[in-house]
């Protein structure tokens, strides 16, 4: 009984059993826990997700666009006609381009020479004229040739022909290399110093009557195109900032949850982009109408003076111009009314 009380007392284990030691807890279990771990998300998978809100911000402002076809019908018209004023000037100027091209080509210098002069003289002198360097081609003109224009001119090929000397002398035509008018003074002011030359004449008045009506036109047309523009900017505005009103709740609730600006503005910049895009394919649409309806009177008035004459069209860098323009004012638009309003909402 003394031994037995003794082995209990010294921690022995009974006889025929023999004690395993446990195994130590794993560090995981005895260490505190730290709580959640965050977990850093990929640049592609951030990329995926931003391009997916896009695509479904894009499709979202679509549809509700067409929800209500009326009203946005409407909105995109006054943004056509805003364009088209601007655009059909543009287009009038295009076609006073080419005009100014041909009035280029028929801005001459007309040398009269000496009564004098005969007919190998007048082809030496042709010669000492082509020679200068402002000088791109010359033609002579003999006062018999002459007489014969200027009757075919008047129409009166008979009550000349009574005439006892040709009163006309021999002139040459010089077309120059430069049509700018201190250009041709420079060259009809050397001419002048040549040997059996009488007159240098230059007529560039109604000319350059031409080109400051084309500059006024130029000049009109970018401040009509930035007026419409503000005009287009305005209609956007306000028709993106009654839709931030009436999706007020809707903004606040989303920012409560931590939505930033930019999340909230981009479906908003897509109905914008949208607009600008309806605006200009209509204004293309009314542009092609007003062309069609047009061109039969305009060739008609065109043939009465013995002219052809076709009214210019937006050809593919014209529309894609156009096109880029409207979507670009109706994005800003948007922007510009979004952050506005944005501004003012406090989610509470």
């Amino acid at each position: 009984m003394k031994r037995s009380a003794n082995t209990r007392q010294s921690g022995a284990a009974p006889r025929g059993k023999r004690q395993t030691p446990k195994p130590a807890a794993p560090a995981s279990e005895t260490a505190p826990r730290s709580g959640a771990r965050a977990q850093q998300t990929r640049f592609s998978s951030r990329l995926r997700a931003w391009g997916r809100h896009h695509r479904a911000m894009a499709l979202d402002s679509l549809y509700r666009l067409v929800r209500h076809p009326l009203g946005n019908l409407l909105t995109m018209l006054a943004i056509a006609i805003a364009l088209v004023l601007p655009a059909a000037l543009w287009l009038t100027l295009d076609s006073a381009k080419l005009l100014d091209a041909e009035l280029d080509e028929s801005a001459t210098l007309t040398v009269y020479l000496e009564m004098s002069i005969d007919e190998a003289q007048a082809a030496r002198i042709e010669e000492a004229v082509a020679a200068d360097d402002g000088v791109a081609k010359t033609r002579l003109i003999s006062p018999e040739q002459g007489m014969a224009d200027f009757q075919q001119a008047l129409g009166v090929d008979d009550t000349l022909a009574g005439l006892d000397d040709n009163p006309l002398p021999t002139s040459i035509v010089i077309s120059p290399q430069n049509v700018d008018p201190a250009a041709m003074a420079g060259l009809a002011q050397r001419l002048e110093g040549l040997s059996g030359i009488d007159e240098v004449r230059v007529d560039l008045a109604w000319v350059e009557r031409l080109r400051h009506l084309a500059d006024l036109g130029r000049r009109m047309a970018l401040a009509l195109g930035v007026l419409f523009g503000f005009g287009v900017l305005l209609v956007v505005g306000n028709t993106i900032r009654l839709a931030v009103e009436s999706r007020r709740r809707e903004i606040e609730v989303v920012m409560l949850i931590g939505a930033t600006h930019a999340f909230v503005r981009r479906p908003f910049l897509y109905s914008g982009a949208w607009y600008g895009v309806g605006g200009g394919l209509l204004a293309l649409g009314l542009l092609g109408l007003g062309n069609h309806w047009l061109s039969l009177p305009v060739a008609a008035l065109a043939a009465s003076y013995g002219a052809s004459f076709t009214l210019p069209q937006l050809d593919v860098t014209g529309s894609t111009i156009l096109l880029s323009c409207s979507t670009l004012l109706g994005w800003l638009g948007a922007w510009l009314a979004v952050t506005r309003h944005l501004s003012s909402i406090r989610p509470r």
